[in-house]
């Protein structure tokens, strides 16, 4: 099989691009990643929120019950 014969300019400016892609999708993903999570968060939050039991002052020994 013959060598493929490119410029070494060729080269490095293919192997660049490529790099910068890969970096492009990484970075892409990591922010797509961390807004499911942030999402996952908030609901967690508002779900933790919703079932938390109050205290209410007892009016005759003025200690606080749930």
């Amino acid at each position: 099989m013959p060598p493929i014969l490119l410029s070494p300019l060729l080269k490095w400016s293919l192997a660049a691009l490529g790099g910068a892609m890969v970096v492009h999708w990484v970075v892409k993903e990591a922010r797509r990643i961390n807004e499911e999570l942030d999402n996952a968060r908030r609901a967690k939050v508002r779900i933790s929120d919703m079932n938390r039991p109050t205290l209410r002052r007892d009016p005759t020994t003025g200690e606080y019950i749930l």
